[in-house]
């Protein structure tokens, strides 16, 4: 339980961060945990193909973080065709 939270609040956090670096993106607190928490897949997805690893508390929220920015460029380009 206590696992599922702690990834529903790094999603949220790093939702509210992309919807944030990327104005006028955010989907609202539901929208930026399910932005952020597939953020997570891409991100710990593109770290491996990197060859990178994210341990700790600050590296997870970095991944998701940079995870839900690719997913928000995707729908803005989504968006524009």
């Amino acid at each position: 339980m206590e696992s599922v939270l702690r990834s529903l609040v790094i999603g949220a956090i790093a939702g509210w961060l992309a919807g944030s670096i990327q104005r006028g993106y955010g989907f609202g607190l539901i929208g930026n945990i399910i932005v952020g928490i597939c953020g997570a897949v891409v991100g710990e997805y593109l770290f491996n193909l990197l060859g990178l690893w994210a341990t700790g508390l600050l590296g997870k929220l970095l991944m998701a973080t940079v995870g839900a920015l690719v997913l928000l460029a995707l729908v803005n380009l989504l968006r524009r065709a």
